[in-house]
């Protein structure tokens, strides 16, 4: 039986924690999810005790889990720079990792790293809110914005608490064809959003649709159901359905698309949100944090 922790169950460890599962973990590093499984058997047995455990949505960390991922991202960060050292590489700081939602990347992250004054070192992950704060704490991040509805809970419930930058808060708005009833005004009742056509995406859990509006007084025409933002937006540009759209989203609409408010109660505010673990940031990455808070700011 083995008595340490081996460099691949670490890997394992850190890729189960970024991905919420062992299938999804499996197919990201090309293995079988039987061979997953026993890797984090093989850390378990080392460790004592277990180290995930499940749940409706997937796996998630046990605190013995979460002590011992800080100290695995930052065993395999040194062997990979051992590795990049012994093949005569000059190891530097890394690049700035930066996690975003579909539509913070196009709406805000472009203008915030074309306004550094020097060629930005970052990286960009897109993914869903969920995603990303697997990845901040699994440590393959370390900016992610992320998206907030009411009551604006944290992220997740793990500890420490995620670090919170408000970079935005701002009703959500409907994006319509130029075309569509709908778009010479500037603004409608929820009401008058009873018998439309919605195009929609699935949440992470699959069990609720993204991009009706909340909370109608009737069940929504739900007839496309797409996965890709730009998508969701060429079928509403055709005329063929309506949708629910991030604020941010405004600046890089496609032609053929308006943009309208909605009145009525509840209203539904969303939040933007830059998140990271907490500690004291680097230059490279604070500098990317100023950014990206003048450019939602502007």
């Amino acid at each position: 039986m083995a008595t340490d922790f081996s460099p691949t169950g670490l890997r394992v460890l850190r890729e189960v924690a970024q991905a919420g599962s062992f299938s999804a973990a499996a197919h990201s590093l090309g293995y079988t999810q039987s061979a997953v499984s026993r890797q984090v058997a093989a850390l378990e047995a080392v460790a004592g005790r277990r180290l995930f455990d499940r749940s409706r949505l997937g796996v998630v960390l046990t605190p013995a889990g979460s002590r011992l991922l800080p100290r695995a991202i930052r065993v395999l960060d040194e062997l990979d720079a051992a590795v990049r050292e012994t093949a005569g590489e000059v190891v530097a700081g890394g690049p700035v990792r930066l996690g975003a939602f579909a539509t913070a990347a196009a709406g805000l992250v472009p203008t915030a790293l074309a306004s550094l004054p020097q060629d930005p070192n970052v990286t960009l992950r897109e993914g869903t809110t969920p995603a990303l704060t697997r990845a901040l704490r699994a440590g393959t991040l370390d900016l992610a914005i992320l998206a907030q509805t009411p009551p604006f809970r944290p992220p997740d419930a793990e500890s420490p608490p995620l670090e919170l930058t408000l970079l935005s808060e701002r009703e959500l708005v409907l994006a319509v064809s130029s075309n569509h009833p709908f778009a010479s005004a500037r603004a409608v009742e929820v009401d008058q959003l009873n018998g439309q056509i919605w195009v929609a995406s699935r949440s992470d859990a699959g069990d609720s649709l993204l991009g009706v509006w909340p909370g109608l007084a009737e069940r929504p025409d739900v007839r496309f159901v797409v996965r890709d933002w730009l998508a969701k937006l060429q079928l509403v540009a055709a005329g063929l359905a309506i949708t629910t759209l991030a604020p941010i989203a405004r600046e890089v609409l496609p032609d053929g698309v308006r943009v309208v408010a909605v009145r009525g109660e509840p209203q539904e505010t969303r939040r933007l949100v830059l998140a990271r673990l907490p500690g004291p940031l680097g230059g490279a990455t604070a500098r990317v944090v100023d950014a990206l808070i003048a450019a939602a700011r502007a």
